[in-house]
């Protein structure tokens, strides 16, 4: 989760200012979270509450919460419509919208950081995903997402990209470097999973990783957004520097969900969350 985080706040000032390379400055001044940190602890905050009924009404009332506590953030057109409607719309009155953007994959990663099974994050991501973004591209984007993190946690990563290709149909064939070259701006899951899991997949490190998103341009929070939650589950170790510089950008509402999930999935990430301990 927090690798998926960084991701976003390192990429926020190159979404609309894009820069095709490696060397680029890590953290700016107004480097920032956006939408895409929000819906992504909207999601941890519902893990995290198991009281009341666990189903699509109450998951909606955890996106509306946190939409609610930063509603001036760039959120999709289609999404901001959608949850808008909930000021005064009951929960329950829900209906997808047949969306298949980026936004179904960039808040998938604490449904992956908190389960064993990789058919338990199959279908949660499932579920959580359908409730907006209910077309075919924009659930296999989150089921790839989270399969592709709850597998970095224990396979290689020719294991990985051998098993998206086959489940999901995705092209990981191209280099970072050809990307580099060829790739443009979109927001759709399938024009940035694959991208987003190229950039993880040629990586050296964690910090590698966030570099490959941001050089080749596109939806660079987005797309860092989810290279970053892969490469946390497989490097298992963020420099102590990044954690801080995103630490420090961060409100205190969205530390407290953070500190509360780390506890909750010490198991899976122990230097990682030993290292937020101290800084949250």
């Amino acid at each position: 989760m927090i690798g998926a985080i960084i991701g976003d706040v390192v990429g926020s000032i190159y979404e609309f200012d894009n820069h095709k390379s490696k060397n680029f400055n890590f953290f700016k001044k107004d480097s920032t979270f956006t939408d895409d940190t929000v819906m992504t602890v909207a999601v941890a905050d519902f893990l995290l509450d198991e009281m009341g009924n666990p189903g699509a009404a109450r998951f909606i009332s955890y996106l509306h919460k946190w939409y609610t506590k930063y509603p001036e953030m760039t959120y999709g057109a289609k999404f901001g419509q959608w949850i808008k409607q909930f000021d005064k719309l009951d929960y329950t009155k829900y209906k997808p919208y047949n969306s298949f953007g980026n936004g179904a994959a960039m808040k998938v990663s604490p449904i992956a950081d908190s389960i064993h099974s990789l058919q338990f994050a199959l279908n949660n991501a499932k579920a959580i995903t359908e409730i907006t973004h209910n077309h075919p591209e924009g659930i296999k984007g989150a089921q790839a997402t989270a399969s592709a993190i709850h597998l970095a946690r224990s396979k290689s990563k020719a294991y990985i990209l051998r098993y998206i290709e086959k489940e999901f149909g995705y092209d990981l064939s191209p280099t970072v470097d050809e990307l580099r070259k060829t790739y443009q701006y979109n927001e759709t899951c399938q024009g940035t999973v694959p991208e987003a899991i190229i950039c993880f997949l040629e990586s050296t490190d964690f910090e590698d990783a966030i570099r490959n998103a941001i050089s080749i341009g596109g939806d660079s929070d987005t797309l860092a957004c989810i290279t970053g939650g892969i490469a946390e589950a497989f490097y298992q170790d963020i420099p102590e520097w990044i954690l801080k510089e995103t630490i420090n950008r961060l409100p205190n509402d969205i530390k407290a969900v953070l500190k509360d999930f780390y506890v909750e999935v010490y198991f899976h990430y122990p230097k990682i969350a030993g290292s937020l301990s101290k800084l949250l």
